[in-house]
This record gives C-alpha cells, structure tokens and sequence, in this order.
C-alpha cells in the first residue's frame, strides 16, 4: 500500500484547497485508501483535546503484541519457537487475530484499541542458543537498533484492522520497559543516556512506516518504565527505607528525557507526524491512587509536559488496578485518585488517558461478579465526567474468545457500555429489531446471552421466544 500511494503522490501532487481535476482524484483516493482517518499532508490534525473526546471507550489488544519471554535465563520463545510473528502473538495464549475480532469490538461501542508492542526480540539480536540453554546474554548479543521487516509487516496489518474500522488506535512501546530483566528502557539518568540513540532509531522506524497516516493513529512512547531498583507506586520505593532522593530524582528526570526525545523524534519524521498526537507516560504509569505515603503524587508532580511546537497535540498516560474487595472504599478512593490527576497531571496542559485500567483479584470474579460489574461501571462514568478516555485492559473477549469472535464476559461488557453511553447503551452498534417480535435467529452454536451474562440455554430452534430486550451472540447485540 505504501509503495502505491507513494507512485499515486508522484503521479499527482496533493492540490490547495479548491483544487480540481485529478489532483482532487488523486486526493480522494488516498483518503479511501488510508481509511476515514487519514489526513492529507499539511492539512490541520485533530486536536489532543478532540482526540481524547473522540476516542470514548478503548480496549487493549493484551497479550498479543507485546509478549516475550521475559528472562534472560530463560528465553523459552526464542529457542523453541521459529520465532516467527505468528509464534510471538501466541505465545500467551491468545490466538492470531483478525479484522473480524476489531469489527466486534467497534459494533459494541469501542471507539479506540491500544495495541501495546515489544519490540527487542524483533531487532538484531541472533538468539542462538546451544543443547538445551535459554540463557540470553545481550552483552554479547546486542538488540541492535534495527527492527524486522516481517515484524513491521505484522504490527501494521493489525494496525489496519483497527484503522479500518474505523476507531482510534495507539501503538506504544511496551515490554522494552518494566520489572523483567530483558527490559531496556529503564527510568535513570544513566541509562537514557546509554539508550538514547535506540529507542530513538526504534521511534524513527515507526514513525516512518505510519507518517502518512491520518489522526486516528496515536503513538505512545513507552509504557510502565521503572527505575534501577524496579519500583512500583513511585520512583525509589523499593530501595531502602522505601525512598531515595538520588533514585527518584534520577527516574523522574530520565522519564521527563525520554518522553521530550520522543516527540523530539516523532516530529522530525514530518509528513502528518508533525502533528500527530504523542503520548507520554508518567514514571511507572503511575496514578497516585492511595494516601499511604506522601510520595504517590510523586509521578503526577514531576512529569513534564515536554516541549512541542505542536500546539495541543500532546496527551498523558496513567493506568489503575485497584483493589475492589471493599466497594464502597473503592469508589471513593477512585474519585480522590481522578480528582488528584486534574490537579497534578491534566492541569499542565495535555489531556489524560487511563491507558489500562482493570480491577485486583480476577480470579475471584465469579465470586463477586456484583461488585465488578458495579465498579466497572463507576469507573467508566467517573472517567468520562472528568474527561478521561479509558482502555480496559484485555478481558472481555480473551483467548479463545477471540477466535469466534465473542465476548467472554458480556456482563462486564454491558456494565462498561452503560457506564460510557447511559442505560440504554449503545444503540449504534444494535442490529436492526428482529420481525416479527421476538424470535432470535442465527446459529444454534453460538452462545446467546442476556445482558447480566446468563446465558440463553435449550433453545430448540432459530426462532425460540425470548423476551423483550437486548441480546448478545457472537460478540454482537441483538435487539429484540
């Protein structure tokens, strides 16, 4: 496609406005060919402030992108797979995914899909191991700076997907950063600068294969980077005594570094990135839910809106995990926690996306399914009501739920579409009322759901008799 528009552009140059003939054709036909979203060169890009407005509810394509094996002693992906892009995207159990799961998504109300990427396994590092070894040594077998065609190749297929459907779509940096050893972005001062030049030739290479790409595209610099010591909450928490100065100064500094060399990168790409909307992470993506220790606004205070000759096209990135086991608490802790991202982070001048968010104890969701669906709920129309757009992090269709296409916990997926659009839901993405009143039609295989998640059972044929009311098969909602 790249290669196409590249020919149509010689062809044709772009014209002014009010431009004719086929230099207008022309324009058409990249519109078409880059999706709804694209933008011709020069023309104005959507606004961060637009853009977080737009995007309304967003979901990550977890697992999928960004897996690796995450232990340099034991790199289990790359000494017995072939290491091909298909064998990364399924490594943590989810299966390869299609335009069909995107187009589910977007019928259900999503309007935006993070695509978190890792991107170190697909550079210039060998991983040649002997006998049985999974043990990687990158001093001596570097990353390199360069990242693989067919990798590329793949990333902007699913970016397409999404693209073509549509919806926003945020592509990151992900798994280069975090706890595992094999992460190579760390929040020092050190560290940056060892680094620097990679993750900006990482950032040239992506910004160079998407430039052309219109404002439904968003690039995130990284994801949750930590510092020397790995810490959560806020920078230096796990050092002695639970704080260093020199530790946090240094991450908060190198995180400020990172996200200006980021855009600094980004921009100088040109094309439509000289406007695009960038987003920047605080330390750890961070939000300063607690009040346990004076040190959690820490990540909201020190982080920089980074310079930009772009106006308004820069946004900030937090993610929440909070632990629902008492509802009541959690609810107000959430409202203190947004509350304190207006007044610590979005008061710099950027908007604010909650880039993941979930909730602690999965495991038992089954257990206390009320409370879940109750908070996913409140999560959403708090979020919104402040301005923030939400990415719910993977459930709701996982692992082989994304093969159908399905939703495996339609439940939550209602609570979260009523807490963003209201009781009735999302009524755009309902299909046309069945006639006559009220017989479901479809395959008898697939699941039918009513919207607390129970599902329709015994139906003896395709026109059983349900009540009055919303229905969900297959990942899309039936209005009966």
């Amino acid at each position: 496609m790249k290669e196409t528009l590249n020919k149509l552009r010689a062809a044709a140059p772009l014209p002014s406005r009010g431009g004719a003939g086929v230099g207008s054709v022309i324009s058409l036909l990249l519109l078409l060919t880059l999706g709804t979203s694209a933008v011709a060169q020069g023309a104005e890009m959507e606004s961060a402030t637009e853009a977080v407005k737009n995007m309304g509810l967003g979901w990550n394509l977890g697992n999928t992108l960004d897996t690796n094996s995450g232990d340099t002693l034991n790199m289990w992906i790359e000494r017995w797979t072939s290491r091909r892009p298909q064998d990364y995207e399924t490594a943590w159990g989810q299966p390869v995914t299609t335009p069909a799961l995107m187009k589910m998504m977007k019928d259900a109300g999503f309007n935006a899909i993070r695509v978190p990427v890792t991107w170190y396994p697909h550079m210039d590092a060998k991983f040649s191991f002997t006998g049985n070894s999974t043990v990687w040594y990158p001093s001596q077998d570097n990353i390199g700076t360069k990242i693989k065609a067919a990798w590329m190749k793949r990333v902007h297929e699913i970016v397409d997907y999404v693209i073509s459907n549509g919806m926003y779509c945020i592509l990151n940096i992900h798994h280069d950063t975090g706890a595992a050893n094999t992460a190579w972005l760390i929040a020092d001062e050190a560290v940056y600068e060892q680094q620097r030049k990679r993750f900006e030739a990482v950032w040239r290479q992506i910004a160079n294969e998407f430039k052309n790409y219109g404002d439904h595209l968003l690039f995130e610099g990284y994801n949750e980077m930590l510092d020397v010591k790995r810490s959560w909450c806020f920078a230096s928490f796990n050092a002695d005594g639970q704080y260093d100065a020199a530790i946090a100064t240094s991450a908060y500094n190198a995180i400020n570094a990172y996200a200006q060399s980021f855009v600094d990168v980004v921009r100088s790409t040109g094309g439509n990135n000289a406007q695009r909307n960038l987003i920047v992470t605080t330390y750890g993506a961070c939000c300063g839910a607690g009040s346990w220790n004076s040190h959690l606004q820490d990540p909201l205070k020190k982080m920089k809106l980074p310079e930009d000759e772009a106006v308004d096209h820069l946004l900030f990135e937090v993610h929440s995990y909070p632990d629902i086991t008492n509802l009541s608490y959690a609810k107000t802790e959430l409202r203190t926690t947004l509350n304190n991202l207006n007044k610590n982070l979005a008061s710099k001048g950027a908007p604010v996306i909650i880039g993941e968010w979930g909730t602690l104890g999965e495991n038992d969701y089954e257990e206390h399914r009320a409370n879940y669906l109750a908070f996913s709920r409140y999560f959403v129309e708090q979020a919104k009501q402040r301005g923030f757009a939400t990415f719910h992090w993977m459930g709701l269709s996982d692992g082989d739920a994304r093969a159908v296409p399905e939703f495996n916990q339609p439940d939550r997926l209602e609570a979260i579409v009523k807490g963003y659009y209201g009781e009735e839901g999302y009524i755009n993405g309902i299909a046309s009322p069945l006639t006559p009143h009220p017989s479901v039609q479809g395959d008898l295989q697939s699941p039918l759901y009513d919207l607390q998640g129970r599902q329709i059972v015994n139906r003896e044929s395709v026109n059983r008799k349900l009540s009055r009311g919303i229905y969900i098969q297959k990942g899309r909602k039936i209005l009966h």
